[in-house]
């Protein structure tokens, strides 16, 4: 086989000089053959070492007849139903080649969206260190919606990936958005609900916006690879170089940073992202005139410690409402409690872990209410004048007797019986 500079030379002679067979063959010391070979090729030689037997050879068949049955059939059952004892490597490479011939094909295609139709959602948490107060730091969970037609990421950092708090940092990207998309996607996140079935909170959602929360399929990125991609470049493009102070300043921060980075040219559409965002909002939906947070709420019975437990952490609630049910609104910034319409707690949210935040006046109140319960038990005589309680008055003799002190008591160094 002649190497490539001689094809591309033969090829030269003949079609620029104008040679012959003839003549090319005498000048490269080559045989005509292998010029007429050349010539008669538009590709270059390529060296193709010849295929070797493998000892897979004698068994594809039974290969092919297991993948017939069972597509998905693992390469170590497939070993132990044909007798396999040589090495599993040679065995999983052509496993490997035949078994996509017996798997139905599952293709992705390219998807369009029309204007106001979806919005991707995703939790991203970024590594990076952020104080949360009391001394501790973390990298609490950040949600991120892309709209489908326009591209425009929305994101804000959470509290936690517990439903209250979607629900929360989803009303607030709606609401900078001002308007609602058709349908949201998602994945499984336990909070958004589980096994193609949404849960109570999201469903309450849904019907509230008047929308459709699709969850996507286990192991099916594809289906909200904008959104994946959108993590990727606030990962890449947004963090690096920066530092925070708490999560109120990422927010500034990744806020301020979203309105430069949506007026970038996307690739993808070849268009700027807030260009095409007025023809995505006019495609979606009104806000609903009454927010999430107002209009689902949590409410329980106040035990008489006055306090509530929200995600590790403990806030007083103030003591007259112990023994009654209480309504609580828990968002980003605050965690409030009211008994029917007077406000009974009022707290910032704390974001650290494992913290007990009492308000001196819920203090104050308590230990007044716990002096007036005591009083009550008493006597109202003995209320009235604690002077007035008689107390027996027994002769000091008698202790003198009890101690052994004097006679009549207990005999020295002897045990009473």
């Amino acid at each position: 086989m002649i190497h490539v500079e001689d094809w591309a030379e033969i090829r030269r002679l003949h079609r620029s000089e104008g040679q012959g067979i003839r003549a090319i063959a005498r000048d490269l010391g080559i045989s005509r053959n292998t010029v007429k070979r050349a010539l008669a090729s538009d590709r270059p030689p390529k060296y193709t070492r010849a295929a070797k037997g493998s000892a897979v050879d004698a068994v594809e068949e039974e290969i092919k007849t297991l993948l017939a049955d069972t597509p998905t059939m693992p390469a170590t059952v497939i070993a132990e139903r044909i007798g396999w004892d040589r090495g599993m490597t040679i065995l999983n490479e052509r496993v490997r080649e035949l078994r996509p011939a017996f798997l139905p094909p599952d293709p992705v295609s390219r998807t369009t969206y029309q204007p106001g139709e979806i919005a991707q959602c995703d939790l991203w948490f970024p590594p990076a260190e952020i104080p949360l107060g009391f001394g501790q730091s973390g990298s609490p969970p950040v949600l991120v919606l892309v709209a489908g037609y326009s591209r425009v990421i929305a994101a804000r950092m959470l509290p936690s990936r517990r439903a209250f708090d979607l629900i929360d940092g989803h009303w607030r990207l709606l609401t900078g958005w001002n308007a609602v998309p058709k349908m949201l996607v998602w994945d499984n996140e336990p909070a958004v609900g589980q096994r193609g079935k949404l849960s109570v909170e999201f469903a309450a959602l849904a019907g509230l916006l008047g929308i459709k929360v699709f969850q996507a399929r286990p192991r099916d990125p594809e289906a909200k690879g904008l959104v994946e991609r959108a993590n990727g470049y606030l990962e890449t493009s947004f963090l690096p170089g920066r530092t925070f102070t708490s999560p109120a300043d990422f927010n500034t921060q990744l806020t301020n940073w979203l309105q430069i980075a949506n007026r970038r040219r996307h690739r993808s559409i070849e268009a700027r992202p807030a260009d095409r965002f007025e023809a995505d909002r006019a495609g979606m939906l009104a806000l609903p005139p009454i927010e999430p947070a107002r209009w689902w709420q949590f409410g329980l019975r106040l035990p008489r410690d006055h306090y509530v437990r929200i995600e590790t952490n403990d806030y007083s609630i103030h003591p007259a409402a112990i023994g009654r049910r209480i309504t609580m609104r828990i968002d980003a910034e605050q965690v409030t409690a009211r008994l029917g319409e007077q406000l009974v707690a009022r707290h910032e949210r704390c974001w650290a872990r494992h913290q007990t935040l009492t308000d001196p006046e819920h203090t104050a109140a308590g230990r007044a209410l716990r002096t007036a319960f005591l009083t009550q038990r008493t006597s109202p005589a003995q209320a009235a004048d604690p002077a007035a309680v008689e107390v027996e008055q027994r002769p000091l003799a008698s202790y003198d007797r009890l101690f052994t002190v004097i006679d009549g008591g207990r005999a020295p160094g002897k045990e009473q019986r």
